[in-house]
């Protein structure tokens, strides 16, 4: 009796469709959250440089102001009412609900 063995083996470029899997991968990742996120603080960036006085703003505590002075100390002065002064940092202003604040009103300032 003869016996007859089979060898099986695996196919070539398995290697290559993975490689191409995990750069897609990658690829869609940096899409969908790298790149929003760049874009979301360089806005930021952008909008915290261009503060001048006079701006009205809400910080991210919800605390509503108006810009007095802008310091080089990456702080500002803002006046939540008259008379009465906060000294706080630029980075803890909310670019979406401070643009918000200006686009409400400018529609009020419109009628």
């Amino acid at each position: 009796m003869t016996q007859s063995v089979v060898l099986l083996q695996a196919p070539s470029g398995g290697g290559s469709l993975q490689f191409i899997l995990l750069g897609g991968m990658i690829l869609v990742f940096w899409l969908f959250m790298i790149r929003p996120q760049a874009k979301k603080a360089k806005l930021a960036k952008t909008f915290q440089e261009n503060l001048q006085k006079g701006d009205r703003i809400v910080t991210i505590a919800g605390i509503h102001g108006k810009v007095n002075k802008v310091n080089d100390d990456s702080t500002i002065d803002i006046e939540t009412s008259p008379g009465s002064y906060l000294k706080i940092e630029k980075s803890a202003i909310s670019i979406e609900w401070s643009q918000n604040l200006n686009k409400a009103v400018a529609v009020t300032d419109k009628k």
